[in-house]
């Protein structure tokens, strides 16, 4: 087995998804900065109206701007623009340590896909002054362990690394904050390696106001949980539904059948007719499942194809000369009205804080 890199050896990014966080983005990059003192730091703008760009560019931060609105959208962008071994997501919020980053950095070099910054096991309820979060947080929790048989602590949390043939390889489609409750689903779907690793969490510093609309993201979540059960789990999904309305059209079927053998005449033919007609349609949806179920799976050995190519490049590139900035869509910050519709022009002899701030 190949020797596992040591973290000073690996490429490690910090994604920092923004929007209007100039309250704490300053403090943000500086002690990942320190927590991870070779990783580069990438800070993606999603349409600030305030300094958060200015200010994470001071800070020598690689500022990324991505026009669509919503954090989903943000963390797709990333895992498409930007290529390391490690992968280190964290919000811009200034609640998670930095001095954990290491520890999941390393799960992830021992051979981890995704390793996860548990909050609720710690200060998160004391911290939180959003007592409908905790609850929410407890019912995707909940929801999610007993659909796919697992026993995670911190579904949704917004701190986690994962690998680069996750991060190439998970179809993120969703647009807000239920990307990180879309994610966790992809890992135990495709059975891949969790961990997750006790955090300090805390509440955001007085002035800085959350982007999280309690009940509208909350039900944006929960139709995530019940699109992805639909999706990854299409047998259970559809054979129970068929299965209980076939057994409402067998057992009035079968009162009509009572009816026969008592009198030989058929007394009700609309419930005759209404019963046959859900029967045919559970078995249909009982088929429906078992076809998507064979599609699922077929799915998922994809996605197994997909991450052993990922991985076999990866370790390809390995000893290979990399750019120091590996963003594909770099812009000059001495242009920076140009963001985002330029392509790479950075010369060899320009330095990172110079012509690396813009993807």
């Amino acid at each position: 087995m190949e020797e596992i890199r040591k973290n000073e050896e690996a490429r490690v990014a910090v994604l920092i998804p923004c929007y209007n966080e100039e309250m704490t983005i300053g403090k943000v990059v500086d002690d990942f900065r320190r927590a991870l003192p070779t990783a580069d730091l990438y800070v993606f703008d999603n349409n600030s109206t305030d300094a958060t760009a200015s200010i994470a560019r001071q800070r020598n931060a690689i500022v990324c701007q991505e026009p669509r609105q919503g954090k989903g959208n943000v963390i797709r962008a990333m895992f498409e623009e930007v290529d390391a071994d490690v992968y280190v997501l964290v919000d811009g919020d200034d609640t998670y340590p930095a001095e954990a980053a290491p520890e999941l950095v390393s799960k992830i070099l021992q051979g981890y896909d995704m390793a996860s910054g548990d909050r609720l096991s710690s200060t998160y309820f004391q911290e939180n002054k959003r007592p409908l979060h905790g609850l929410g947080n407890r019912l995707v929790r909940s929801s999610i362990n007993l659909l796919f048989g697992a026993h995670l602590t911190d579904v949704m949390t917004g701190f986690r690394a994962v690998s680069f043939a996750f991060a190439k390889t998970c179809p993120v489609t969703s647009s807000g904050f239920e990307v990180e409750t879309e994610m966790t689903i992809h890992s135990l779907d495709n059975n891949l390696r969790i961990c997750e690793i006790p955090i300090q969490y805390r509440d955001r510093p007085n002035g800085s106001v959350s982007k999280l609309d309690t009940f509208g993201d909350g039900i944006k979540v929960m139709s995530t949980i019940f699109r992805m059960i639909r999706e990854y789990r299409p047998l259970p999904f559809f054979g129970i539904s068929g299965l209980l309305i076939s057994m409402v059209g067998l057992l009035l079927t079968l009162s009509v059948m009572i009816d026969y053998w008592k009198t030989g005449v058929v007394l009700r033919f609309p419930t005759l007719i209404g019963s046959v007609m859900l029967v045919i349609a559970g078995l249909l949806l009982i088929v429906a499942g078992i076809i998507l179920d064979i599609m699922a799976a077929e799915e998922r050995k994809r996605i197994i194809l997909a991450r052993n190519q990922f991985a076999y490049l990866n370790r390809q590139q390995a000893a290979s000369t990399r750019p120091d900035k590996p963003c594909r869509r770099r812009i000059p910050a001495a242009d920076p009205d140009r963001a985002g519709s330029s392509p790479d022009r950075q010369s060899s002899g320009d330095s990172p804080t110079e012509a690396s701030q813009f993807c």
